[in-house]
């Protein structure tokens, strides 16, 4: 009989989300009368921006005609989306980055998951903790860990990320090869300013290290201050990687489109030290394993930086923010420590009781899901997150409900 990859054997049972939509699932069996309102998974409740509805229909007309038809398009992406992101995205920000160094993909988490491939078997990989699960799980797929031993793979350099440190965490004593970053932060909704990713940078570039900075919420960032990509620190284009996403920004979770940024300076080395260029090795795998983002669904996204489309996403993720500061004063006043819900669509809440009690308790009582902090590490435990996407007049009844289950 053949045999599976044993590594997948040392996952833990199931993926968080799944445990969550079984407890869900569990509890409108029990209470079919009773709705839910959902405030667990990051997935948007708004509509498409206007601008890109638009820019979907009138591509779709394309596709209807033979001579506007697009069939397989390049794999990178269109060179009007990658053109667009450059120059918007980083360029007006004093950030250097060439069209030519973005990759279209279908989603920042499939490519913050598959970027692993690229890199050697036996590297050195530092995560924070609480952490997005898919920088775990896929480097444990891929045979990078050993066994998890009370909450946490062996093999990995944990990055506390608690209350004392403001969920923003140091960089190791000890030497690493992989550094995965998050801001703003899933789930902690922690923000990092320039001199910390500063830090990081300079850590990186000592060690000969590559950091995957995820910034797939940064569209939340309305702190002038702080910085909107890694790019925008002073040597970051030698050590890092950059992904982000239209999902939360312009609704694209069902749409599916989002990129990643390799420097072509950006270099890695072979087992006898040879350097080889990360922007090649990736755009060998992209292009061997992908076959690019729908034309519609890339025009959609070109119009995201149109002047009708920008301010649709400004008002869009301002809808958001103006939910997270509802759920945010709602916590506080309950005399729960907060932290998020300013520059990101995510509050983290201390809990003060382990994390899945809280979860269950604000199900069977409040009938509102959240998502506990324990499934995200050891340092989520007393720590629950609670989302701000959904309607304004679904956030208010949940927070009235969880007044009244906590009173």
């Amino acid at each position: 009989m053949i045999r599976i990859n044993e590594n997948y054997l040392k996952l833990k049972a199931s993926y968080l989300f799944s445990d969550i939509a079984k407890r869900v699932s569990a509890y409108q069996e029990a209470n079919p009368e009773k709705p839910i309102i959902r405030l667990g998974i990051g997935d948007v409740t708004e509509p498409l921006p206007q601008a890109c509805q638009k820019a979907f229909h009138a591509a779709i007309d394309d596709q209807g005609t033979r001579e506007a038809f697009h069939g397989y398009g390049p794999e990178q992406g269109y060179a009007f989306l990658r053109e667009a992101i450059a120059k918007n995205d980083f360029q007006a920000r004093g950030a250097n980055v060439d069209a030519s160094e973005v990759f279209v993909s279908d989603g920042a988490k499939c490519d913050s998951g598959n970027i692993q491939e690229i890199f050697g078997d036996d590297i050195k990989i530092a995560v924070p903790d609480p952490v997005y699960p898919v920088y775990v799980d896929t480097n444990v797929m891929a045979g990078r860990t050993g066994k998890n031993v009370d909450g946490r793979y062996q093999g990995f350099v944990y990055l506390d990320s608690t209350p004392e440190n403001g969920y923003v965490p140091s960089v190791p004593e000890e030497k690493v090869d992989l550094i995965y970053l998050c801001f703003p932060n899933n789930p902690t909704g922690a923000t990092a300013t320039k001199e910390q990713l500063k830090a990081w940078v300079d850590y990186a570039k000592e060690c000969g290290a590559i950091i995957l900075f995820d910034a797939a919420y940064v569209a939340f960032i309305r702190d002038e201050s702080l910085p909107q990509s890694i790019y925008e620190i002073e040597g970051a284009r030698d050590v890092a990687i950059e992904f982000r996403s239209f999902s939360k920004n312009a609704g694209f979770t069902g749409t599916r489109c989002a990129y990643t940024v390799i420097p072509k300076n950006l270099k890695a080395q072979d087992a006898a030290g040879n350097e080889h260029s990360v922007h090649a090795l990736w755009n060998r795998r992209h292009c061997t394993k992908f076959n690019g983002v729908s034309y519609p669904v890339q025009k959609a996204a070109e119009a995201v930086y149109s002047e009708e489309g920008a301010a649709e996403v400004k008002a869009l993720t301002d809808f958001y923010l103006e939910n997270a500061k509802i759920v945010k004063a709602a916590m506080q006043d309950l005399g729960f420590d907060c932290i998020g819900g300013e520059d990101s669509p995510y509050i983290w809440i201390n809990a003060k009781r382990p994390s899945w009690d809280f979860f269950d308790l604000l199900l069977n009582e409040a009938g509102v899901v959240c998502t506990p902090g324990a499934g995200f590490g050891t340092c989520g435990e007393g720590h629950i997150r609670i989302s701000a996407f959904n309607s304004r007049e679904k956030i208010v009844e949940a927070m009235a409900r969880i007044k009244k289950a906590l009173a």
